[in-house]
């Protein structure tokens, strides 16, 4: 029997744990995934959650239910690659668990080295901080909400929340221009419906500090918050780096062409907690990009598992989806590296668009307990040729 260990449950490591199940029962696989929290958080739609509105809410335990998957609940606290156990600290116990092969989906967290964040600003690293921020904002009758960062998850909260609570002042911080891998036409939609919104947009902004009630700008200047969203980057868990696997400048680990780790080949690394590059660099973490990861490795696992050759990871990305607001979208097709096409959609068919592709992964999920891949995923996991 081999023991494979899957941590973390999101997108990716659910996808991931479903497909190891699938082919490798009959291989004398025996596939654990633990997670942190008994509920499934659909980080897409988190900004969904930080405006109040109530999302379905699943369980981890249903989604994997007659997959021959075991749960464990809990955090892991410690990795050792070298003795092949990882350790999970759930609600009142300790439990160390040994694996053949490991699958480290843990994804990342927000990067909060701006002086204040971790203090005094809300973040999405989890469903329960999106809700705390709700609640601060139903608090609110009126005031400023400054959400820092200006690249897609920072537009989708501002519009989000300018649009969920019309009589709050929303502040978009920005170092660049908001939106700027979109192309020019998509970008000025966008900036349209943040102007249509009453959205103050300060590109040219870098904040070097987050306050009890404002967010200083480099140079001093202090913008006044009422609540402040930190969607400024992010970088992997410091567990990777603690436990001895080579990662990169942002905590992420670095993967060879089949996604094992350079240190550990032992140890597939899927989703934004890796550090995968392609041709055209390294993969950014966005969900289009982190199930394909979590799917590949195990079909690597299964088929090395059968002494067959593994095969290397390509991918391309396809589209940039962004809500802005329940009542307009836009989505910005784009070549295998991200760059942008000139085709874009808005309005009513992004919209569509948006909600198909960023919906419920649940049907993903049946999908895969049934052997198959969705089409969608075929083509993104075809990658470049």
């Amino acid at each position: 029997m081999t023991n494979i260990l899957i941590l973390g449950a999101g997108y990716t490591g659910i996808a991931a744990a479903i497909r190891a199940a699938t082919r490798t029962r009959r291989h004398g696989g025996k596939v654990t995934l633990v997670s942190a929290s008994p509920r499934f958080t659909e980080r897409l739609r988190l900004h969904q959650t930080a405006a109040g509105e109530r999302l379905p809410d699943h369980a981890v335990a249903d989604i994997i239910a007659g997959t021959g998957i075991d749960l464990v609940l809990g955090r892991v606290s410690a990795l050792d690659p070298e003795r092949h156990e990882v350790t999970v600290n759930g609600a009142d116990t300790r439990r160390v668990i040994a694996y053949d092969k490991l699958i480290y989906a843990l994804g990342t967290v927000t990067d909060a080295s701006t002086p204040g964040v971790a203090e005094h600003a809300y973040v999405y690293d989890d469903h329960d901080q999106a809700v705390q921020l709700a609640r601060r904002l139903s608090e609110l009758d009126q005031g400023t909400v400054v959400v820092a960062g200006g690249g897609l998850t920072g537009v989708e909260s501002a519009t989000e929340l300018a649009e969920a609570h019309p009589s709050l002042r929303v502040v978009l911080l920005s170092r660049g221009r908001p939106g700027s891998m979109m192309g020019e036409k998509a970008r000025a939609y966008v900036e349209r419906a943040m102007d249509r919104l009453g959205i103050q947009v300060r590109d040219g902004a870098e904040a070097t500090k987050v306050l009890p009630d404002a967010v200083e700008l480099a140079g001093g200047e202090l913008v006044h918050s009422d609540a402040t969203l930190w969607t400024a980057g992010t970088r992997g868990l410091p567990l990777a780096a603690e436990a001895g696997l080579t990662v990169d400048g942002r905590g992420r680990i670095v993967v060879d062409a089949a996604l094992r780790s350079v240190s550990h080949p032992d140890v597939y690394a899927v989703g934004d907690a890796a550090a995968v590059r392609q041709p055209y660099g390294v993969m950014h973490g966005t969900c289009q990009g982190g199930i394909p990861t979590g799917l590949h490795a195990a079909d690597a696992l299964a088929d090395g598992l059968r002494g067959r050759a593994v095969k290397a990871f390509r991918f391309g990305y396809v589209h940039q989806p962004l809500s802005l607001g329940r009542r307009d979208a836009v989505i910005q097709f784009t070549h295998p590296d991200d760059t942008p096409r000139r085709a874009y959609l808005k309005g009513r068919w992004a919209i569509v668009y948006k909600e198909t592709v960023s919906g419920s992964p649940l049907p993903t999920y049946r999908l895969l307990k049934h052997g198959l891949v969705p089409v969608g995923l075929f083509r993104l996991t075809a990658g470049l040729k």
